[in-house]
């Protein structure tokens, strides 16, 4: 019987957040021109879904090349899949008409969402203007539909940066 109750005693319950990390840091990224700040974090997180926490450098290399070709971007209505933390669409959105960040994930929206806002309300709002988050778990055709009723023009332009789609656990992606 004692020993029964020294193993109760030895059972620790954690909640889902002892595993999320949110220690978010204001960062300053440069990308030809453009400087960006957004929070993000500086290292992985434990969990495999919350990648989008950090920038890659695969949004690194896109925000240079995209930096330098800015002229691509002008007066278009685009797209990200995966956005992470934002980093891609807040540099296209400063050239895009529209610009829709989407990721599949609830703790990288919060943050996604966060830096939005940050944008919306710095001292240049119109270099942000029609940024917009939103959830898209890809496949939901309910999500992929209420996208498209918002943008019922469609989009010129669809992004993504270390992103990857294995066939056998997606279903196709309609735009």
């Amino acid at each position: 019987m004692e020993r029964k109750e020294e193993e109760e005693e030895d059972i620790v319950c954690l909640d889902e957040s002892f595993f999320i990390n949110d220690n978010y840091q204001l960062t300053t990224f440069t990308f030809g021109s453009q400087v960006i700040q957004l929070f993000c974090l500086h290292s992985a997180s434990t969990d495999f879904d919350l990648t989008g926490q950090l920038v890659w450098p695969g949004a690194m290399l896109l925000n240079d090349y995209l930096s330098k070709n800015d002229e691509m971007l002008q007066g278009c209505s685009a797209i990200e899949l995966g956005s992470g933390v934002g980093i891609t669409g807040i540099l296209c959105s400063r050239f895009c008409r529209d610009f829709v960040l989407t990721d599949h994930n609830d703790e990288v929206l919060k943050i996604l969402k966060k830096n939005v806002e940050l944008h919306a309300s710095s001292e240049n709002p119109n270099d942000c203007a029609g940024l917009v988050a939103e959830k898209l778990e890809w496949g939901n055709s309910d999500q992929i539909n209420q996208i498209l009723q918002k943008y019922s023009g469609g989009f010129d332009l669809v992004l993504g940066a270390d992103i990857y789609i294995h066939k056998f656990f997606f279903l196709p992606l309609h735009f």
